[in-house]
């Protein structure tokens, strides 16, 4: 195990007057990694502490987080353990029972870091899992990103100090300082994917090809370094974001295919509890060059993903309910799914403000309202002349369909007199006799 403080240096994983906290099942690889780590926390300059996470899943978990407790009590070693439901988060969130149990216990490496309880996690992932993971992950069907594995440090949180150990050295660490560990029963049913490779796959190829493990590895280190120059070749400086979705120029999608499917994962991770599929991914593609614009599909974990003029517009979109209707008046007025109006009198002709509109008041008809638009608006543009149709007039201003509904119009009846933060009616521009103005004003919430 030397060669693991060398591997902890080289990926400067621990800092000084860190708290490390490992993730300790009881488990042979986890109580190797938290016995070594103890032992060379005074070369490090750290401290190393246990973290326990009970998924709920088995009747015996429980004991094997009293060994993990009585493990830490003789070694003295501060402990924490964690109690969770893993069969519950699978059930309400339908997910498989390995992707519920990875949830929780990531919920509680993330909660540990959040109350300053440790400054990093260690996970006891070694070589031979490496190798797994690599090979899993390609015959899920994923690209560069999944063929390089897992990273010595994630985040700059998880780090991995076992990552380039082959299992051979864990056992004989064990058998030199005489440890005693857990086993998970679990770990021999097949019927979890990972099982399967790990004692049926692994097994015959390592009969066959006696360096398998760590020739995948380097396979995925080559992997690794081209994944990088790909993803530096990326700008994504004029994509536009919110909280509730991204607007990808539709000019993304003419580069390279690489760059393009990058892009999109990068897109879909803000939403997706895991990695789109890849068929997913190329259906975007295709809807991006060839759909008509205001098209709009549907993808897992409630993601739309819409074409509207120069950009493809991706996330959890919903649908804002816009009604009422609120009569002009000077003052604020909270217009419910848009923002706040505000219209002040004034004798004083100032020129127009960035989100501010003026207008004539002695043109202003009385009984003009706020409100949203309905079927048969129409609009004379200011300085265009003539009248057309509300809708006509906001596909020549490119206005995305699904706004359309979200802007206020100050209408009397089915005539539109301005259109909220966009434009004003030729019949109330300002003009050389006007000795009185409204000044409106527009804040959107934030979106």
């Amino acid at each position: 195990m030397e060669q693991v403080l060398d591997y902890i240096k080289e990926n400067n994983m621990i800092k000084p007057r860190e708290i490390i906290g490992v993730a300790c099942s009881g488990g042979r690889d986890s109580i190797s990694l938290l016995h070594y780590l103890n032992s060379i926390k005074a070369d490090l300059d750290c401290e190393v502490v246990a973290i326990n996470v009970d998924h709920g899943i088995r009747a015996t978990s429980a004991l094997d987080t009293e060994f993990v407790m009585q493990f830490c009590k003789e070694h003295k070693i501060r402990a924490y353990k964690f109690k969770g439901e893993a069969l519950k988060v699978a059930k309400e969130e339908k997910l498989t029972i390995e992707q519920a149990a990875r949830k929780v216990r990531y919920g509680v490496f993330e909660t540990v870091i959040k109350k300053g309880l440790v400054d990093k996690i260690a996970l006891a992932h070694h070589m031979y899992d490496q190798a797994e993971t690599i090979l899993l992950n390609i015959i899920r069907g994923s690209g560069l990103s999944g063929a390089r594995g897992m990273e010595p440090v994630r985040d700059g949180i998880y780090i991995r100090p076992l990552l380039a150990t082959p299992r051979e050295n864990i056992m004989s660490y064990i058998d030199e300082f005489g440890l005693q560990f857990v086993e998970d029963e679990t770990n021999n049913d097949t019927t979890y994917s990972r099982n399967y490779l790990r004692n049926i796959v692994m097994p015959a190829l390592r009969r066959h090809f006696r360096s398998v493990d760590r020739n995948i590895v380097n396979f995925a280190s080559i992997c690794a370094k081209d994944d990088d120059f790909i993803n530096s070749q990326i700008d994504l400086g004029t994509m536009i974001e919110t909280n509730d979705f991204v607007k990808v120029p539709l000019t993304y999608f003419y580069q390279n295919e690489s760059i393009v499917n990058r892009i999109l994962r990068k897109v879909f991770s803000r939403y997706a509890k895991q990695d789109i599929e890849r068929k997913h991914i190329k259906m975007v593609r295709e809807f991006a060059l060839e759909a008509d614009n205001g098209s709009i599909i549907s993808l897992p974990f409630k993601i739309k993903v819409l074409k509207e003029y120069d950009y493809i517009v991706i996330g959890n979109i919903k649908k804002k309910e816009t009604v009422g209707q609120y009569p002009f008046a000077s003052g604020k007025i909270k217009v419910e799914g848009y923002g706040v109006i505000r219209s002040t009198s004034s004798k004083v002709l100032t020129e127009p403000k960035i989100h501010q509109h003026i207008i004539d008041a002695e043109k202003l008809p009385e009984g003009a309202v706020w409100r949203f638009r309905q079927e048969g608006d129409t609009f004379s543009p200011l300085g265009l002349g003539g009248t057309k149709k509300l809708k006509d007039y906001f596909i020549d201003k490119k206005i995305p369909q699904r706004m359309r509904n979200d802007i206020p119009v100050l209408a009397v009846g089915s005539k539109i007199l301005v259109v909220a933060d966009i434009e004003i009616s030729d019949e109330l521009k300002v003009g050389p006799n006007t000795t009185r103005f409204y000044k409106i004003n527009y804040h959107r919430d934030l979106i």
